[in-house]
């Protein structure tokens, strides 16, 4: 990897950490802030809302004018919009004005794959030689970083919610990234400028996106919101219990994000995508029918070691798909695809408790499992465009 290449992933990777820090802090304060100011559940949710849907519709446009524009300029300015957001938490701001800059794409309550940052960092992160192992390896330590950091933040969390706390990180976060995005090289940038993107992605692309959406869809029915409230009603866990095995999961999802670049050395990207997913969604189907919270515990703790590792390899896969002048409006429209369907998940879980506390553990990983072999099925003949035999 060059020189200019390593300065790009170096700042997308500090710019990804100090994310990470204030996303994390956001997940665990932002909601009761907002009813601390006298927001109804439903006025909460239409914030919400308003987050995910500013993240998928900048995606989009991202993908359709992000190149034109130029990504350094896209990336500086979404920085800009979340310092905004942090202003308007800071002051107490009217939460209509709130909502209207989260349409921005700049809010999230999620670290790994954050809407429209995401999209222009795995691009930059790319380059061009996407079949270059190292680039395989920067994007290990990029999600490995982003858990970290969403950890630490969320720890920062546990202190007394307080707008100026989460206002003044926001905004601080945001200054930090718009002056880390004004140090970007021009390698940052596409290598084809001329070349614009077609209008109608590639009918592969499609598919994948397609793919990715049932797998986050599924993903949304086991979110750590409704595991802790499952484990608490089936076994009668305690806080504390829960929270040290949600800290030996992001322990593991993070070791699991550095080992992936290396197994997928060895069998290539798609292999490790999916034969590190499949075993995973077995282990979460059999958490479903585990006697005592001791087993259930290390089933889960055996599943983070595997359930993530096709995170850092999907991104170089989706990428190494299409050439460069591409690659903006492809991840715009994978990472849409898994954002748009994920919050669904656990209005469904919600609805199936009565059925049976264990249905959507069923679900989830039976839905996964069809992705995986699905997802092997259909791309395993494929040859990437830039080298890599997938």
């Amino acid at each position: 990897m060059s020189e200019v290449r390593l300065r790009v992933a170096r700042l997308v990777i500090t710019a990804q950490a100090l994310r990470g820090l204030a996303y994390g802090l956001a997940a665990v304060q932002l909601t009761t802030l907002l009813r601390a100011d006298g927001l109804s559940a439903a006025g909460v949710g239409l914030v919400l809302t308003a987050v995910v849907a500013g993240g998928a519709l900048a995606s989009l446009a991202l993908g359709r004018w992000g190149d034109r524009i130029g990504r350094r300029c896209a990336y500086a300015a979404l920085y800009l919009a979340l310092a905004g957001c942090g202003a308007l938490i800071a002051s107490g701001a009217p939460v209509w004005l709130l909502s209207l800059c989260a349409l921005s794409g700049a809010m999230s309550v999620e670290v790994i794959e954050s809407g429209p940052f995401t999209t222009l960092e795995q691009v930059m992160l790319a380059g061009t030689g996407v079949a270059d192992r190292q680039v395989v390896r920067g994007f290990g330590l990029y999600n490995a970083v982003a858990t970290t950091a969403g950890t630490a933040g969320a720890l920062l969390g546990t202190l007394p919610p307080d707008r100026f706390l989460l206002g003044g990180t926001l905004l601080a976060v945001g200054a930090s990234g718009a002056a880390l995005a004004s140090r970007l090289p021009a390698a940052a940038e596409v290598h084809a400028p001329r070349t614009s993107a077609p209008v109608r992605p590639r009918p592969e692309v499609v598919r994948l996106a397609a793919l990715f959406a049932v797998d986050s869809l599924a993903g949304g029915f086991v979110v750590q919101a409704y595991l802790a409230y499952w484990l608490s009603v089936r076994y009668q866990a305690d806080t504390t219990s829960i929270g040290l095995l949600f800290a030996g999961i992001a322990v593991l999802q993070t070791a699991s994000f550095l080992l992936a670049p290396v197994i997928a050395a060895r069998i290539g990207l798609l292999p490790t995508m999916v034969f590190t997913h499949l075993p995973s969604n077995l282990l979460l189907i059999g958490v479903a029918f585990a006697p005592s919270f001791g087993l259930a515990a290390a089933l889960l703790l055996a599943r983070a070691c595997l359930s993530s590792m096709d995170v850092p390899t999907r991104q170089v896969y989706v990428m190494a798909m299409v050439p460069a002048e591409e690659r903006t409006s492809t991840a715009a429209l994978t990472n849409t695809a898994r954002y748009v369907t994920r919050p669904a998940g656990p209005v469904l879980a919600g609805l199936l408790q009565p059925l049976s506390l264990a249905l959507p553990f069923l679900i989830a990983g039976v839905t996964k499992s069809i992705y995986d072999l699905t997802l092997w099925r259909i791309f395993r003949r494929v040859q990437l465009p830039t080298g890599d035999p997938s």
